[in-house]
Parts: structure tokens; C-alpha cells; sequence
């Protein structure tokens, strides 16, 4: 097996693990934070979306420096860093006796990770070109797999086992992510002894910053648009079947939806655009996504969400890939992880913003609303990218 393949398969399951951890809480958020006293609806909404975006917010913060990081010391150690960190703070958080305790060691997750950002930049510098559309493209999949799959474990897993089992199984997952990663992944880097150079000299090194400020702009309303609903997923499928037993059970399960049809999209999707153009696919994508944000306010049970989310995961899956490949080809390798991690900052800024705007939306108004302010959002984001990339990308690039 080629080295990149092999990279590729063993970043995959970190980045899967990684991902699932970050989003597994989502489902049984509220759960938890019932479990840890708070009872008051209103305000177990607004913690959820406090809770669930203080870890991407930090994430935010410390991405371009870990990315920054991985460019002078190398790809693999960053990995490395970041799975044995996560695994015992997902170890800590099942022993909480406090929401408070919870909030603190999530900013703490948000500060020690970083493993997509490492990964994603040892991929773009490992494969060949030839390949590193499709490598990007099978990559992008673990990330939203594992973030909308990872509800579903966290529900079955709370159904039969109870609540803190969640984060033990996810702690004992990334071990062994780090183990594997250890073992097996192969790195050739030439460690940079330069001194380190501050964010306006790497901007000034960017050769297209117009394309690159839009790019990482769209990484962000695409974040925001995955996570909006993530913090009210669980109470919105409690009202659409307010009857219903395993409540997180089926929230996971409308989550999977998305991820599923996202494992199926995203490597041919990202084989799509190294044909004809990752620029056209971004574009068809994000029209898609807003379309189908719409008729989700408007379902009656949670089977009909459960569809419209399916389908939704088609449109992303064509986002993550074509939005690293378009990274890869206007970036010079030697800026390629400290670009990332800005990429990977504005995602996860997107998340927190995402997060936190939906479980406030949510608690002051409706559920019905979240769903309107995204829509909008990605048609906004659609007409910018059309004026600022669709329309120049073949002459610049």
C-alpha cells in the first residue's frame, strides 16, 4: 500500500474518533445537563448552546497557532499532541459533579485540539496532486461523518449504558486513535528552525488573498449552518414526537441521516471537482444546502427530518472537499498548515457561532427559526461566492 493510502486510512479513523468526541455531547447535552441538576427548559436550551460552542470557540483561538505548530515541527507530533489530550479530557468530563465543571473542561478540550487541522495539512503535503483531490475528498468524510454519525453512538450508548459512558468509550476510542497514529503513520518533514513569523507576515505571503478571504469566509457560514441545530436537535425531535421513548436515540439517528449521505457524496464529489472545477461544485452545493433548510421547519414528525436531513448531506458533501482542494491549489506548501488552521479556526468560530445563535434563537423565539436564518445564510454566502470566485477562478488559478 502506498504511504499516502495508508496515512489516509489511519487519519481517517483519528479524524472520525476526533470528530465523533466533539459532537457526541450534542444528543445527550441536555440529558446531562438535566442529570447534573438544571431542570428549567428554557435555560437547559441556552446552556446546551453555551456548552456545545465554548469548545469550538477556544478551538477557534488555538487552531492557527497548533497549525502554525505543525509547520515547523511536523504533522504527526500535532496528531499525536492532540489525541492523547482528548482522551483524558473526555475521561475527566464523565466524572463531573457540575454544569460548571463540564463548561470549564470543554474549553480545555478546545485548547488541546486541533487534530483535523494536522491531519488535513499532513494529507495536503503528503499525496501527490494527482491524488489529493480524492485524498481530501475521502478525509473531509470523517470529519462531518464522525460529527453527524456521532450522535447516534451517543444515544445508543446512553440508552444502554447510561450518560457518562458516552465519554468513557469516546476517551478509550482515542487511544487507540493514538496508538495507531504512532504506529503507523509516516512523515517525511524537514523541521523548520526559522523563527516563527507573525500572522501579518504569513498574510502577506498569501498570493490570493481575495480568493483566500472568501474561501475561509464560506468555511465559516458552513459551520454555522452543520451546528445550528445541533444544540436543539434533541428538544425539537421531543416536540415533533413528544410521545416518543429514546428521545436521544432519535435525534442521533437524524443526525446519521446527513452523515450517511455524506460518506457517499464526499470522495465523489471530490473526484467531481478535480474535473470540472471545485469552484462550480461549491457553488451547486451551497444553493442546495439552503434550499433544503427550508422545509425542515415545516416537518411533522421526525421521520420527515429525518429525510430532509439525508438529502441535505448530499449538498455538504460537496462543500469540506471542495473548499480544501481550492486551499491546496492557491496555497504554496509552505504556508499549507498555517492556512489550514485559519480554515480550520473560522470552521470552528462558524460552529460556536452556529451553536450558540441557534440555542439562543431557539429558546427566544421558535425552533422554526433556526432553520430560516440558515437557509438565508447559505443563499447569501452562494451569491458572494459567485461574484468573488465562480466567475474569476479560471482566470487566476
Amino acid at each position: 500500500m502506498p504511504i499516502w493510502k495508508r496515512n489516509l486510512f489511519v487519519c481517517w479513523i483519528g479524524v472520525f474518533i476526533a470528530a465523533i468526541g466533539m459532537s457526541e455531547v450534542a444528543p445527550i447535552l441536555p440529558l446531562y445537563i438535566r442529570y447534573l441538576g438544571i431542570e428549567n427548559t428554557s435555560l437547559v436550551s441556552q446552556l446546551s448552546g453555551i456548552i456545545f460552542g465554548i469548545t469550538y470557540l477556544i478551538t477557534a483561538i488555538f487552531s492557527p497557532i497548533w497549525g502554525q505548530a505543525a509547520d515547523k515541527v511536523g504533522r504527526k507530533p500535532m496528531i499525536l499532541r492532540a489525541g492523547i489530550g482528548l482522551s483524558i479530557v473526555y475521561l475527566l468530563m464523565g466524572f463531573v459533579p457540575n454544569v460548571y465543571f463540564l463548561i470549564a473542561l470543554c474549553a480545555v478540550q478546545g485548547a488541546i485540539t486541533g487534530y483535523s487541522t494536522a491531519c488535513n495539512t499532513l494529507i495536503a503535503t503528503q499525496t501527490d496532486s494527482e491524488h489529493v483531490g480524492y485524498a481530501l475528498g475521502t478525509l473531509s468524510t470523517a470529519s462531518i461523518a464522525g460529527s453527524l454519525l456521532g450522535p447516534t453512538l451517543s444515544g445508543v450508548i446512553e440508552a444502554t449504558l447510561g450518560v457518562k459512558a458516552v465519554f468513557f468509550i469516546i476517551s478509550g476510542l482515542l487511544f487507540i486513535a493514538f496508538i495507531i497514529t504512532l504506529l503507523l503513520v509516516q512523515e517525511s518533514f524537514a523541521r523548520n528552525n526559522k523563527k516563527s513569523q507573525g500572522v501579518w507576515d504569513i498574510w502577506n505571503m498569501v498570493p490570493q488573498k481575495e480568493l483566500t478571504v472568501v474561501i475561509l469566509i464560506t468555511f465559516f457560514v458552513l459551520g454555522i449552518g452543520l451546528y445550528s441545530v445541533e444544540p436543539i436537535m434533541t428538544q425539537y425531535v421531543t416536540k415533533l414526537s413528544p410521545n416518543a421513548s429514546h428521545i436521544a436515540l432519535i435525534s442521533g439517528l437524524v443526525f446519521s441521516a446527513t452523515g450517511l449521505s455524506n460518506i457517499i457524496a464526499a470522495p465523489r464529489l471530490g473526484k467531481l471537482s478535480d474535473k470540472i472545477g471545485a469552484h462550480k461544485v461549491i457553488m451547486i452545493a451551497l444553493i442546495v444546502a439552503g434550499v433544503l433548510y427550508i422545509p425542515q421547519a415545516f416537518v411533522q414528525n421526525p421521520w420527515q427530518l429525518l429525510v430532509l436531513r439525508f438529502l441535505l448531506g448530499f449538498a455538504m458533501g460537496g462543500l469540506i472537499p471542495s473548499i480544501s482542494i481550492m486551499i491546496k491549489k492557491i496555497t504554496p506548501d509552505n504556508l499549507t498548515g498555517r492556512i489550514f488552521g485559519f480554515n480550520m479556526s473560522l470552521g470552528y468560530l462558524g460552529v460556536a457561532a452556529g451553536s450558540i445563535l441557534g440555542g439562543q434563537i431557539a429558546g427566544r423565539f421558535s425552533f422554526q427559526y433556526v432553520f430560516y436564518v440558515t437557509s438565508g445564510l447559505m443563499f447569501l454566502n452562494a451569491v458572494w461566492v459567485y461574484y468573488r470566485v465562480y466567475k474569476k477562478w479560471d482566470i487566476v488559478v
